[in-house]
């Protein structure tokens, strides 16, 4: 087993060879690890945030055009006894991205810094396998370039989400992508509505007589202070296992009160800061550098974030 937990001092440390019982190369693979800011750009005092992700994005693109020239020439060590394929691995966002509602995806860069397009992936790399989105998926439509998924549903907006795995085989150079279906071994269910449609559907699930992990979003327009009470009565002695209740009624009734609109689980980092500027009326020629520095801030935490 190979781990490459961060860039290596050289691309040599991200290129494995791997080979067959005979000795001979069946498989070069650039382990291209999570890329940090730090790791792609040197900060520089007072940049416009536009330079910040133009850095950002071709660092990401000079790495990988490093790597993938390190692994061509391993290729050639291997051509005349056969087509070694190349595959790639990548941790980021790609431009364009699907993602789920509550799936828990998040920038891996604050305000989207790094999102970066198919053409970052050198011609080099005959398959490039990626991971951080939890939706299996092509990136920009190329078929050598995917996510495959998480291998189980990260939220409840994932319950109905079929996980898959890919299945890679190689003829020659050339990839033949399979998805392979992963099997339920714990279901999660949504349940949306007032509470006549709660109660039915939960009364549907208790009959079922089905381990089931749920999640209740009250969307009624009369107020049931005693939501949990209810749910709590109509799962009672059954394997419905109800892990979290939205009553977004009694939610909005708070935020009238403080004449809000909004809800902060609605909200990424930068629009909770932005929130903050305008609350405590933050001058106009002060904003820019706040956002810039409050960037830093966050980045630097997601860094630290060893699940990043």
């Amino acid at each position: 087993m190979y781990v490459v937990a961060k860039p290596g001092a050289t691309p040599q440390d991200e290129v494995l060879v791997l080979k067959d019982q005979a000795g001979q190369a069946e498989l070069i693979v650039a382990a291209v690890p999570y890329l940090r800011e730090s790791d792609v750009r040197q900060v520089q005092g007072d940049e416009a945030p536009e330079a910040k992700v133009q850095q950002v994005i071709q660092g990401i693109q000079e790495h990988y055009a490093n790597v993938a020239a390190t692994a061509e020439s391993e290729r050639q060590r291997w051509s005349e006894k056969a087509a070694v394929p190349v595959v790639a691995m990548g941790h980021l966002f790609a431009a364009g991205g699907h993602t789920l509602e509550d799936d828990g995806v998040r920038d891996l860069y604050v305000g989207g810094l790094g999102q970066v397009s198919a053409s970052v992936f050198p011609d080099t790399f005959d398959y490039v396998a990626l991971g951080h989105l939890h939706v299996p998926q092509r990136v920009q439509q190329c078929h050598h370039i995917r996510y495959s998924g998480s291998p189980i549903p990260m939220g409840f907006g994932e319950a109905s989400q079929q996980k898959t795995v890919y299945m890679i085989e190689f003829s020659g150079r050339s990839p033949c992508v399979r998805a392979i279906p992963i099997p339920v071994f714990q279901r999660l269910q949504r349940i949306r509505g007032d509470w006549p449609q709660i109660n039915q559907a939960l009364e549907a699930l208790v009959a079922e007589d089905e381990s089931v992990w749920v999640e209740i979003v009250y969307e009624g327009d009369e107020v049931v202070p005693d939501l949990r009470a209810l749910v709590e009565a109509t799962v009672a002695d059954s394997q419905i296992e109800v892990l979290r209740i939205k009553n977004k009624r009694v939610v909005e009734q708070i935020l009238q009160a403080t004449q809000s609109q909004e809800a902060l689980e609605d909200l990424n980092e930068m629009q909770v800061f932005e929130r903050c500027l305008q609350a405590h009326e933050v001058p106009a020629w002060q904003q820019n550098r706040l956002r810039q520095l409050y960037q830093q801030a966050v980045s630097t935490l997601l860094e630290a974030d060893s699940q990043a």
